[in-house]
Parts: C-alpha cells; sequence; structure tokens
C-alpha cells in the first residue's frame, strides 16, 4: 500500500488540531478531515493548565489563545450545612511552567486559532464537511474510505492513523477496541450562560461545589460574563425536559432569573468514567475522547486529550524519521492509560465527595474534611491532583522525580526574558543546574541538547533551582513532551548517564531495544 501521507487524522477538533500541527510543523505530510465545515460555535471545554498552554507553544499560538483566557478563581466546596469544607487553588507564584497554572477559555475562538495555525503548514491538507466511513489496513499502511459534502467517495491512504473522533468514535468502533468502565454514571444537565453586567454582582466571585445531598451542583466562572452550571439531574427527572429553557431557568433561579442574562447552551450529557482498553491497533491509534471518557469535576477532558496529542505527535515522529523503530509507538498507549486511568480515580473521588446524596453520610464527610484540616481549611493546589507518567518510556531507576513534568524556566537571553523552550527548542535536553561542574566532557548524543543553567542560560526566577533541590538532583533528563525520563543525583554520574544514554537509551535508539 503506497501511503499518500504519512499521518492520517480523523476528527478536528482541538485534540486533532494539536496532532496537526505538531506533525505538520515537524515536516510530515498530514491529512486531516472532519464531517463538520467549522468548529462547534457552543463551548464544550471550559478549562486548560499550564501544560496545555505549554504545547500552544511550541506550535506558537500561546500569545493568541492567552487572549481568550482568564486564571480559573477558586474553587470553594461547600457542605450541607453551607459550610466551607474545601478549597481548590493554583499553585503560587513564580509558575512552574512559565504560565498560569489553571484557566478558563473560550473555546470557539481558541479552536479557530489552532486550526489558522494548521492552515499555514503547505504540508497539511485539511478535508473538512468529510465524513469517515471505513478504515483498512495491512503491515505498509493504512486505508480510509472518506466521502464529501458533494457525496464524492475517495481512498486515504497514510503509514498512521490517529483517531480523533470523539467519545463515539466510529474509528474505536470499526476496530472492535472496548472501553473499560471505570463505573461512573451520572446524569447532569450544562448550562452556559452569558450574564448581564450588572447581574453579575449577584453571583459568587469565585467558582463553587455545592456539595448538597438534595441536588449536588457546581458554579464556574468563565471569562468575561460567561458562567457555566452543572446540576445534577435527581432519579425520575427527564433529561430532557431539563434542558428545555423553562426547566433551565428554574433550576437557575437559585442564582438568576430571565432578565439577568441569557442562555447560551443547556444540554443534558451523562458524565461516564470509560477508558479504552487498547490504544492501538496495528498502525492505528485512539486519542481524545475516542480513548477516554471522565467526569468533569477537574475541567481536565480536553487537557487529557492534549496530552495524548503532545505524547503520540513525537513518538510518529522520531518513527517517521527512522529515529526510532515502530515499538516505540506501543508506549503511547502504555504511559496514556495509565495516566487517564490515575487521573480519573483521582476525579472520580472528588465527584464522590461533591456528589454524596446521603445525608448523614454528607454530615460525616464535612466533619471528616473539617477534622483533617484541623478546623481550618487550607488551599489545595489543583496541580497536586495531576498524576506523573508511572510506566511506558522511562529510566529503570526509581525516583520520585521520574514521569514528572519538567518546569519551563525563564531565562535572561541578550536583556531579555524569554521562556526556556523558546530559546533551546522540545527535543530531547539533558538540563544541568547551575553550579554543577562536570569533571569530564558529555559524550555526544545526536539530536540531544545539554542545557547548563546559570552558564550561559540564568534563570530569573529559580523554578528549576527549586525543582532540583526538591527532588534532590543535579541534571534530569527531558523528553520532546517535557516530562522526564530520567534524573542523575551527583556530577559524577552526569557523564555515566549520558554515556549510557547515547548507547542504550539514545533518542536513535529509543524504541529499538
Amino acid at each position: 500500500m503506497r501511503a499518500n501521507f504519512d499521518v492520517a487524522i480523523i476528527g478536528y477538533g482541538p485534540v486533532g488540531a494539536v496532532a496537526a500541527g505538531l506533525l505538520g510543523q515537524a515536516g510530515h505530510r498530514v491529512y486531516v478531515c472532519d464531517r463538520l465545515t467549522d468548529v462547534h460555535t457552543i463551548p464544550r471545554a471550559f478549562s486548560l493548565d499550564h501544560e496545555i498552554m505549554r504545547v500552544f507553544q511550541q506550535l506558537g499560538v500561546a500569545e493568541k489563545v492567552a487572549e481568550y483566557c482568564e486564571p480559573f478563581t477558586p474553587s470553594e466546596f461547600y457542605g450541607v450545612d453551607g459550610q466551607l469544607i474545601r478549597r481548590m487553588t493554583m499553585t503560587a507564584p513564580p509558575y512552574p511552567q512559565s504560565y498560569t497554572p489553571s484557566m478558563v477559555f473560550s473555546q470557539p475562538p481558541v479552536e479557530r486559532i489552532l486550526r489558522a495555525r494548521v492552515a499555514q503548514l503547505p504540508n497539511v491538507t485539511v478535508a473538512l464537511g468529510t465524513t469517515f466511513e471505513q478504515i483498512t489496513q495491512d503491515d505498509d499502511g493504512v486505508a480510509l474510505q472518506v466521502c464529501d459534502s458533494a457525496g464524492i467517495h475517495s481512498t486515504i491512504q497514510a503509514r498512521y492513523v490517529i483517531a480523533c473522533d470523539g467519545g463515539g468514535s466510529t474509528v474505536r468502533t470499526q476496530l472492535d477496541l472496548p472501553l473499560d468502565d471505570l463505573d461512573f454514571d451520572e446524569a447532569w444537565l450544562v448550562v452556559d450562560a452569558l450574564v448581564n453586567p450588572d447581574a453579575l454582582t449577584k453571583l459568587p466571585q469565585v467558582s463553587v461545589q455545592y456539595c448538597e445531598p438534595a441536588r449536588p451542583c457546581t458554579y464556574l466562572v468563565g471569562p468575561k460574563n460567561h458562567r457555566r452550571w452543572e446540576i445534577s439531574l435527581l432519579p425520575g427527572e427527564d433529561p430532557q425536559a431539563a434542558a428545555t429553557p423553562e426547566c433551565t431557568w428554574q433550576l437557575l433561579a437559585r442564582w438568576l432569573t430571565p432578565a439577568d442574562g441569557q442562555l447560551w447552551r443547556q444540554a443534558s450529557y451523562r458524565f461516564h468514567a470509560l477508558v479504552a482498553s487498547d490504544w492501538r491497533r496495528g498502525r492505528v491509534f485512539l486519542a481524545g475522547d475516542a480513548a477516554h471518557m471522565q467526569p468533569p469535576f477537574l475541567g481536565q477532558g480536553m487537557c487529557q486529550g492534549i496530552r495524548d496529542a503532545a505524547n503520540l505527535a513525537w513518538k510518529i515522529d522520531h518513527v517517521l524519521r527512522g529515529i526510532a523503530g515502530d515499538q516505540l509507538l506501543d508506549t503511547y498507549g502504555e504511559e496514556r492509560r495509565a495516566h487517564v486511568r490515575e487521573l480519573t480515580s483521582r476525579i472520580k473521588g472528588i465527584g464522590a465527595l461533591i456528589c454524596e446524596r446521603d445525608l448523614d453520610k454528607a454530615h460525616a464527610r464535612d466533619a471528616r474534611l473539617l477534622a483533617e484540616a484541623g478546623g481550618q481549611v487550607r488551599d489545595t493546589p489543583r496541580q497536586d491532583i495531576l498524576p506523573k507518567l508511572s510506566t511506558g518510556l522511562i529510566a529503570p531507576e526509581a525516583h520520585d522525580a521520574r514521569g514528572s513534568l519538567f518546569p519551563q524556566p525563564w531565562l535572561m537571553v541578550d536583556g531579555e526574558r524569554r521562556r526556556m523552550d523558546e530559546v533551546l527548542g522540545n527535543g530531547w535536553r539533558l538540563v544541568v543546574a547551575a553550579g554543577v561542574a562536570l569533571d569530564e566532557p558529555l559524550p555526544k548524543v545526536p539530536g540531544l541538547t545539554v542545557v547548563h543553567i546559570g552558564t550561559p542560560w540564568v534563570e530569573t526566577e529559580g523554578v528549576v533551582a527549586n525543582w532540583f533541590a526538591r527532588y534532590g538532583c543535579v541534571a534530569a533528563l527531558v523528553r520532546p513532551d517535557n516530562y522526564v525520563y530520567g534524573v542523575t543525583t551527583n556530577a559524577q554520574d552526569i557523564a555515566v548517564q549520558s554515556q549510557r544514554m547515547r548507547d542504550e537509551f539514545a533518542p536513535a535508539n529509543l524504541g529499538t531495544r
């Protein structure tokens, strides 16, 4: 099978757009299709975090995206009697990734920014209004049968395919890739409203989790006058009826009246916790909602999908360029499946806290949380909930830093503050702590950038210095997706580890051992 493209992507939401952008700017021939002709005009995703902004930075769109973002307000949890029982905030500055750790954003314009970036890449073909119909593959490639809006059928051939076609993924169904049920299934109403300026004062100034057994619900402060409610539906309530304007306004009566704003969207959903058992079938990979769905209590749905795209894109790039064997791609599903399952478990824990329906158990929950806090509710950074990589392409030596997200410091370059990735790129990096002298020259490793913090790269806020001190190490080997492969705890071992990496774990050998 002769491939017309290196990679074909089915689905052009934010996950598909990020995958197309990363692979396209790496120089590969990419095809991406979507049955819709434009982005959704209503918001679905609501929040993103600094890791995702770092991916947008790699695509060259972070500054434009930032125009549609605002810091995520604290999330305050209120118990049965209206008392504060928990508060989630964000990591204090200096920010480890150089961006605000948690943000709310407006999805439609951000998607358009991503698509505009992809449109700048002449090696990426975008087919909107095109429906995927059938997939077949052999040892050499994949064939996609598609049909455009004029009813014309055609065959697209590619070496690899990424299915970003949503929770009802046709690709996943055709390839018979089952979803594991992680035991969460609840009906909720999601309401987005644009609130009149004079009515904003009626509303809480922070995001609120109402942990009330009678009807658990969430209130979120979005950009500008955008506000979102996620309201649990009770057994016996009709989800379709709840999503009518009349019923929606009744449910919002605690906060607003119809005179206070306009409904942007109201839709009933079943919140699920589902993860694909296998993320790869031959040359086809699942990503985004096609691979996993989780409850929305931390707003991580889109973030998880973009982590998928960032993880898979650099690995496909390495294989296509011949720097790694095909088995490197097996680490994609291994890493992302474990990460998603762990984060979903933590999100379910937060959901169970919010959604307790038994009054006595809810009282006990409130008392327990307050007792654990010593009677004084303390801030809990949202980022503390996110797990590290626990398996896959990480060093065999156990260390707390292994699998964590490496920080991105601000560096002084010619008298100007610049982010590390802007200066040094996004390939493999060996970052060495300031003041650490190397007793012998490092071996040359193709594709590896050695970064000596302090000489000449002086950081301005000390986030890398703090990171090294926290983990008790002096050097870190950082992957192209900014996760830590492994660390060295003393200067004498840096050359030894680099030698081993060149001989056994160098990018040229990754996936071939």
